[in-house]
């Protein structure tokens, strides 16, 4: 993992690494994604948690569903089941 050595962050620097630092911003969505979260729980987890700014998440989360069309929907859909069944 990169560390920025200016401040000792133990996560990637946004400022420092952005590139890094949006990868991580993404592998944390995608392990949400296997707990089946929303965009507003993965937003609220991640900013609790991981010290995320939701705008960071929300950014990185619409850019994976440009790139990731038919997952999103077929995700969307299994939340929606998931919703009116209850839990899959």
């Amino acid at each position: 993992m990169i560390y920025c050595h200016n401040y000792n962050h133990v996560i990637p620097c946004l400022h420092c690494h952005p590139h890094s630092y949006i990868r991580m911003v993404q592998h944390l969505i995608e392990r949400c994604l296997l707990l089946y979260m929303n965009r507003q729980q993965c937003v609220k987890a991640l900013a609790k948690y991981a010290s995320i700014r939701p705008c960071i998440t929300i950014t990185v989360w619409r850019e994976l569903e440009k790139e990731n069309k038919d997952f999103f929907e077929a995700y969307f859909q299994a939340l929606s089941l998931q919703a009116f069944y209850g839990h899959i």
